[in-house]
């Protein structure tokens, strides 16, 4: 805390007291000014003529909370920033508009971004210079914070020129970044196999997974690899999609038995720092949950995998558990990876003797060799303490310890839920109970898809209880969508953020989702609504695709690097606006067949066609939403609510493809359907009788009506 008292500090608050995000409210008491992203701020730089210090960060971000500590928190670090700065904090959970420009800024200045990010701009908000995480006092080659300080003050005092040029050149970059368009006529299939091609040969096949140490998920190359595995011919294997199988089985398997996945409560840590998905980055995201569950149940839903289903139900009671707004609906942000400070993980890791204290002696000798509790551990700041990971199988630990597998399998789930319980008890990290509009669309559609293909009634309740919320309080005709549902602290008051790019198109196909599960046609109004408006907001008429913000408003003045436009492109780490938007388009123009929308998805993949092979692996919803475009959709309608159109419906689930959807009706709902499906399916022959029947639709048209379990799969088989 510097050299002030804590009295004194808890009599000061700056500007941050007034904000709703919990990652600025927890800096209120910090003796820097720090002030809110806002005209406010940027007036005060104008008028002091004081370049800008900015900050983004996030709550469940480690290191911001020790450059918090260890800079913001001192007094003399303090001060030399009130003297010579104004400062700026954003959470970039609740801006990620301005996070993205400014992370774009700082990778062009230092080759590398992240958070904190920190960024020194002149007054009107250009960067000049930046980095990351900045240590308080010189040390192993790095320039100590205050020195940086001084020095990017003294040259904005004294070398002007040199800052406003190098902030020129630094803002043309921003907007480079991803909008360097490569445009190319018809994207094909050829394409889609140069994506799968480069993401192949980045899968390590010893530990799953793709590229080296530190490991991401990378849930979009899963599904699109998943997707190519589906998709078999009579004729046995093509495509790759042996490879493809592996590739994304083996990572599926590895991650989820490795220190990434939470075994005890269930969800995946943020990502791996070593290669075999040991010791992970703590924190848990809402966005990294959703699409690894999606990537589980498609996983489940080909290959039958009942390990890819056990770990898909775990996700969800512990989604259920620490993500869920249960009363409302709507699914939080994000838990953090630590306590405090002091704690690196160690809500989540075990001594040896820390285990054996909550576990019998027979449990500790299965639970330990199962989970590889050793004397020496796996964290670095203390090796006593270990990450729950499985090394071998239960089988080989049953032998070893001469007991059948059936009572090593009661001992393992007995000290599961002993070792949990034992954890309940410790301090518990932070869990951000924001509600965003975009990473509920992702968790809204991953719950209605899991809850329909492992049959879990209450799980797909939950997601139309969740997306019923987020329409009334985000969705607004005329405004469009916010970006926040609701805050998740009281106290301060947030001006409406308004929706991203993502916020659209996520919310979209959550809507679609729910129309299909349920076949209420206000679904389908829903997301085609938000279509258009997204069309209007954020399509670009001349240069075709789509930008991540609005477009300007008559008069309205744009802050800072928000002057830039940008067309995302590449999954980083969610997937990217563009591809994600002309995926969307895609499934709306199956059912209502509007030209100009299959158009308006044609060029924004034309748009990127020339280059997206370059982003390989990180453009994986690219290479899913060619597919779709490349394959068109198949729709599988079940028609019927009796057990034999439960039946059909399972039958129609089963095998993932991004092009198929299956849509769930009652006769009586026939009479209400999105233009395409109206024209077809009330006039198919055969309707007339009792049972439940399922219809096969493509572009070309609709099959005959079939009612059994055969006829569908060899309809659908001549479909796929």
């Amino acid at each position: 805390m510097g050299h002030e008292s804590s009295e004194e500090i808890s009599v000061h608050l700056n500007a941050l007291a007034k904000a709703a995000s919990a990652y600025l409210r927890s800096a209120m008491h910090q003796p820097v000014d720090w002030q809110e992203w806002g005209e406010a701020a940027f007036e005060k730089a104008k008028a002091a003529d004081k370049p800008i210090l900015l900050d983004i960060g996030a709550v469940w971000c480690h290191w911001c909370h020790v450059m918090d500590r260890e800079s913001y928190e001192s007094a003399a670090t303090a001060k030399i920033i009130n003297d010579h700065f104004i400062a700026v904090k954003v959470d970039r959970d609740e801006r990620p508009d301005v996070d993205t420009r400014y992370q774009a800024a700082v990778s062009a200045i230092s080759g590398q971004g992240g958070w904190p990010l920190t960024a020194f701009l002149t007054p009107e908000g250009k960067p000049y210079f930046g980095g990351t995480y900045f240590p308080p006092a010189d040390q192993h080659g790095r320039p100590g914070f205050q020195r940086v300080l001084l020095t990017m003050a003294e040259a904005f005092q004294n070398r002007r020129d040199e800052v406003n040029e190098s902030a020129g050149s630094v803002m043309a970059a921003i907007e480079h970044n991803e909008s360097f368009m490569g445009r190319s006529g018809s994207p094909g299939p050829e394409l889609v196999a140069k994506l799968v091609a480069s993401t192949l040969k980045q899968f390590d096949s010893r530990s799953g997974g793709f590229g080296s140490q530190p490991k991401f998920p990378h849930s979009g190359a899963i599904d699109l690899l998943l997707d190519v595995s589906s998709r078999v011919s009579s004729g046995g294997a093509e495509n790759g999609s042996e490879a493809a199988k592996t590739a994304a089985m083996v990572t599926l398997q590895k991650m989820s038995r490795g220190g990434i996945y939470d075994h005890l409560a269930g969800g995946f840590h943020r990502y791996s720092v070593d290669e075999q998905w040991v010791v992970p980055h703590f924190e848990k995201m809402s966005y990294d949950n959703s699409e690894l569950l999606k990537n589980y149940v498609h996983a489940f839903q080909t290959f039958v995998e009942p390990e890819a289903a056990r770990v898909a139900r775990e996700m969800i009671q512990w989604i259920d558990e620490w993500l869920s707004d249960r009363d409302r609906g709507g699914f939080y942000a994000s838990q953090d990876a630590d306590f405090s400070l002091e704690d690196d993980g160690d809500y989540f890791t075990w001594t040896r003797d820390e285990a054996a204290a909550a576990l019998t002696g027979e449990e500790m000798a299965i639970a330990s060799a199962y989970y590889d509790i050793g004397e020496i551990g796996d964290m670095h700041h203390n090796p006593a303490k270990n990450v729950l990971h499985v090394r071998g199988t239960l089988e080989g630990v049953a032998k070893a310890n001469a007991i059948t597998l059936e009572v090593a399998k009661e001992r393992l789930d007995a000290a599961k839920a002993k070792l949990y319980a034992a954890r309940l008890k410790r301090p518990t990290p932070y869990v951000d109970k924001t509600i965003y509009v975009g990473w509920n669309g992702m968790m809204i559609s991953a719950y209605v898809e899991a809850g329909r293909v492992l049959d879990m009634p209450e799980v797909r309740a939950f997601a139309l209880k969740s997306l019923d919320r987020v329409l009334v309080e985000a969705w607004d005709a005329k405004a469009g969508l916010a970006h926040v549902v609701a805050y998740g602290e009281q106290g301060g008051s947030g001006a409406r953020v308004a929706g991203v790019l993502d916020d659209y198109v996520f919310l979209g196909h959550a809507s679609l989702d729910a129309w299909e599960l349920t076949g209420e046609l206000r679904y389908y109004t829903a997301a085609e609504a938000i279509m258009e408006s997204a069309l209007m907001k954020f399509y670009d008429p001349v240069g075709c695709a789509l930008f991540d913000t609005e477009s300007v408003a008559e008069g309205e003045t744009r802050l800072g690097a928000l002057v830039t436009r940008r067309k995302p492109l590449q999954d980083s780490p969610t997937p990217a606006g563009n591809p994600v938007g002309a995926a969307l388009l895609l499934r709306l123009e199956a059912l209502n067949g509007r030209a100009d929308y299959e158009v308006k998805a044609l060029e924004t993949l034309e748009t990127f066609a020339g280059v997206v092979e370059h982003f390989g692996l990180y453009a994986a919803s690219y290479g899913l939403a060619l597919q779709r475009m490349v394959l068109r959709a198949v729709e599988v309608c079940v028609i019927g609510d009796d057990a034999a159109a439960r039946r059909l419906e399972a039958v129609a689930l089963a095998r993932y493809a991004v092009n198929k959807s299956v849509i769930r009706l009652r006769r009586d709902q026939l009479a209400a359907l999105p233009p395409s499906l109206a024209e077809t399916l009330p006039h198919l022959p055969g309707l007339g009788g009792e049972g439940s029947f399922a219809v096969v639709c493509t572009a070309k048209g609709c099959q005959p009506p079939v009612s059994g379990v055969d006829e569908l799969i060899e309809a659908m088989n001549k479909a796929l």
